[in-house]
């Protein structure tokens, strides 16, 4: 599904581990794989200064737990001092960069606003997707679970609908993907809408069940002719709530959302949407940036 993967690490997230799971990366179709870790400039005396010898010791610590690294398979580590997102926007540009990969704390809405978060400022600064994953789970896993995890980062993705600009747009990047890079690690999708029992004024009903139904089975149309398996379903009730409980029971390995490029509020896929998604979800969440327009 994606080619070249930057995966970003403070080594609290657990994602250095990944470094020692180069083969089961590259089986779910990455081909080239940068890992970075930024090391934040000291101040002496007001004056910054770069630990020479802590960026040294972190690419030893990464480089002596690299693995077996397939033929044809590109692996590059980077340490640099500085900001984490500046570096992150820099070394994407310089290496073709394609897919993101970052941990998600899940410190919430207020820790957030005190003390800023790296993932969601670089998911309103770059044009690239990117895949957050829960630092609980990536630390926990046995080395099993984690090699079944990497191998199977895309297979199967939910994908919530609405019939909202955002949620075509959505569709149109996978429908891109698919069709981009056809190794076939993506295999399935459930297409999910939402309808609220409650409607807001502001919200027009403009489908009931069928309705909807019948509009997902077009998008499913268009999927299923990339050679997709998509399944289609339709739910009533809080749409945070229930489509967390859809990945649940359709054993996901991922969330695949986008948000509106404008602050119309257009259902529940305005940009706050994707934003709690990306704080509540235990799954992967791939998150795809709008379109600026």
């Amino acid at each position: 599904m994606f080619r070249h993967s930057l995966i970003c690490t403070d080594f609290s997230d657990g994602l250095h581990r990944l470094v020692r799971f180069v083969p089961s990366l590259a089986a779910s179709g990455l081909q080239q794989i940068t890992f970075l870790h930024t090391v934040t400039i000291s101040q002496d005396r007001e004056v910054p200064r770069i630990d020479e010898e802590a960026l040294q010791a972190i690419r030893d610590r990464l480089s002596a737990s690299l693995g077996e690294v397939p033929a044809g398979i590109e692996v590059k580590i980077e340490v640099q001092s500085g900001k984490p997102i500046d570096n992150i926007l820099q070394v994407s540009k310089s290496n073709g960069i394609d897919l993101i990969m970052v941990g998600m704390a899940g410190r919430g809405l207020l820790n957030e606003k005190l003390f800023g978060s790296t993932t969601m400022g670089l998911c309103q600064r770059t044009p690239l997707p990117i895949l957050t994953l829960r630092p609980q789970l990536i630390s926990t896993y046995t080395t099993e679970e984690l090699d079944l995890r990497c191998r199977h980062l895309f297979q199967d993705l939910l994908l919530p609908y609405d019939g909202s600009d955002s949620a075509n747009y959505l569709v149109e990047r996978v429908q891109a993907i698919a069709q981009q890079y056809p190794e076939g690690s993506l295999k399935r999708g459930l297409l999910c809408w939402v309808l609220e029992e409650q409607n807001r004024r502001s919200l027009p009903r403009d489908y009931d069940k069928d309705s909807a139904l019948e509009k997902l089975n077009t998008v499913k149309a268009d999927l299923v002719k990339l050679g997709l398996d998509i399944d289609v379903e339709v739910r009533e009730g809080s749409p945070m709530n229930e489509l967390l409980e859809a990945a649940l029971e359709r054993d996901i390995t991922a969330i695949a959302i986008s948000s509106s490029p404008t602050n119309r509020l257009v259902g529940w896929s305005i940009p706050s949407f994707a934003e709690d998604i990306l704080r509540r979800s235990w799954h992967p969440v791939l998150y795809f940036p709008p379109e600026k327009r």
